[in-house]
């Protein structure tokens, strides 16, 4: 089956490897965050409930089930994501009196019901809602897809709603779970879905990518070297870099990825002081931060540091590799271990964390102390 479109280019081996006419009750796609994933389940979730099943391609994009997806309003479709994310759905590009009611995939909240980090999370009364639902038939008697994405954001309570679903798996009900760690999904979870790992692009190959969404944005203008610094530093996630390159032409200063990206080029312009960093100030600057983001950036920072310190190139930053080289001669190679670890500790539990400012001041402060005597 050829790929749609919609597909980025590394994720095709992928799909074209999908069986479409033996496709299991429960999937779960993991790999690295802003490489595609979400795109391709959304993609994934229209193909399985298309109804031309004599179609070469699907989704077919004709038949009455792909109208409805496309607006938003297919009632076989439940999409549990964050509020973050539901701007990436399908959605109706009309409003007014005779537009459709909105179907199960999105629900209103009351703007003003929950703070900002709370956003970031799946509603427990949506996701206890909708799974309790399932009893109950599909709308046009073909498949029910339900897409939930992070995965590992969900809380105790409804992952273990979902596992019992998964247990016994409503007819004709295809779940599509994602995950960008997928070290964090339950292994219970796990073990009742078949799992397909969605690769990272090479480099070549996702900067080719991004180049070509960037020259289709009327007005946005970004060098080369700017485009490649950013891709660099974000792990070669080219949706992720997308997003935050519009962010920025848009002047969206309110953006979550905008503020991230800002406030960890300020950290890593303090790491890279060394011993001469204030982490205090860092911390106090930077701490509004997703605090995943800041995380990542460290460890990838840190990761180039090490590679460095043995005599290799950064992976990441290799515009800093000679600031790299500096720190490397003055770094205590067992404290940057150890460093390490606590990096690693931190991003178990960075969904819940309770003090970003207070866990930031504790690992610059232990940063700082690689350079120490």
């Amino acid at each position: 089956m050829n790929p749609s479109a919609q597909i980025a280019p590394w994720l095709e081996p992928l799909w074209g490897g999908l069986d479409f006419g033996n496709f299991p009750n429960a999937i779960l796609l993991h790999g690295q965050s802003g490489i595609g994933k979400f795109a391709f389940s959304v993609e994934l979730a229209k193909a399985l409930l298309c109804e031309n099943s004599s179609a070469a391609i699907r989704p077919c994009k004709q038949c009455e089930a792909c109208h409805w997806f496309d607006t938003g309003n297919h009632p076989d479709f439940i999409a549990l994501v964050p509020e973050t994310h539901r701007k990436l759905l399908p959605h109706a590009d009309y409003e007014g009196d005779d537009a459709p009611k909105k179907g199960k995939s999105i629900r209103d909240d009351d703007a003003e019901s929950s703070e900002k980090k709370e956003k970031k999370n799946i509603s427990i009364e949506e996701t206890r809602s909708a799974i309790e639902n399932l009893s109950i038939g599909s709308h046009r008697g073909g498949n029910r897809v339900i897409l939930i994405y992070p995965l590992e954001m969900l809380r105790s309570d409804s992952a273990n709603t979902l596992l019992k679903s998964l247990e016994e798996p409503p007819a004709s009900t295809i779940f599509i779970l994602l995950a960008d760690r997928v070290d964090r999904v339950l292994p219970t979870i796990r073990s009742r879905c078949r799992l397909l790992t969605a690769p990272r692009p090479n480099r070549e190959q996702g900067l080719t990518w991004l180049k070509k969404q960037l020259s289709n944005i009327s007005g946005l203008k970004a060098s080369d070297a700017d485009i490649e610094t950013v891709y660099d530093e974000q792990g070669g996630a080219p949706f992720s870099v997308l997003s935050s390159l519009i962010a920025r032409h848009n002047k969206d200063d309110k953006d979550e990825l905008t503020i991230s990206i800002q406030a960890t080029r300020y950290l890593l312009q303090s790491m890279a002081q060394g011993v001469r960093m204030n982490w205090l100030d860092a911390a106090e600057k930077t701490h509004k931060a997703q605090y995943g983001f800041l995380l990542a950036s460290m460890q990838r920072w840190v990761s180039d540091l090490q590679s460095v310190s043995q005599g290799g190139e950064p992976r990441y930053y290799p515009k800093h590799l000679n600031t790299l080289d500096g720190l490397s001669k003055m770094a205590n190679t067992h404290k940057i271990d150890q460093f390490w670890k606590s990096l690693i500790q931190a991003r178990r539990h960075e969904n819940h964390p309770l003090a970003n400012r207070i866990q930031l001041e504790a690992l610059l402060s232990q940063y700082q102390q690689i350079f120490g005597a």
